[in-house]
């Protein structure tokens, strides 16, 4: 196996955790949280949020971030190129970029939010605040996500004949 398809590879592979891990956060965890009162709601969110901040996750969301390029760079002039320039694209501006733009700020402003001393109402404003924004922010990134693992996918399974 060449240094190219080892890229490849990992780039696919990347692309793949992290699609899944959106994916199934959509289909499973959203759902979960929405049942619950708000203030489980909250405090499950910030659990999960400070949870979340862990080299295994890092590892394919940031790892994806890199080897995009550096995989498209790779294919300059072959027909996988614009395939993986494609997905770099989607996944760098609706993946990463809104994660960064959107999801990561409500994060930081709920892990603000004292849970103990609020009452209901001001649970409920919180909640309200968060979890209609977040889960929007969260679809744009997970159907980009996926979106950029299909191309990466075409790519691989298209032919490496230079142009």
């Amino acid at each position: 196996m060449t240094t190219i398809n080892i890229f490849l590879l990992a780039t696919a592979t990347a692309s793949g955790l992290i699609a899944g891990l959106f994916y199934s956060y959509s289909c499973s965890v959203n759902p979960g949280l929405g049942a619950l009162s708000d203030a489980n709601y909250l405090a499950a969110m910030q659990s999960i949020n400070r949870a979340i901040l862990n080299p295994v996750f890092f590892l394919s969301f940031m790892g994806t971030l890199l080897l995009l390029p550096v995989s498209a760079y790779q294919h300059f002039g072959t027909g996988r190129f614009y395939w993986l320039l494609a997905a770099s694209i989607v996944y760098i501006i609706a993946t990463f970029g809104v994660t960064m733009a959107g999801n990561v700020p409500l994060n930081e402003a709920l892990n603000k939010i004292s849970l103990t001393n609020a009452s209901a109402q001001e649970l409920a404003a919180h909640r309200l605040q968060f979890e209609v924004p977040w889960n929007r922010l969260h679809a744009i990134r997970t159907y980009a996500s996926v979106l950029s693992f299909i191309l990466v996918l075409v790519a691989c399974l298209h032919t490496f004949d230079k142009h």
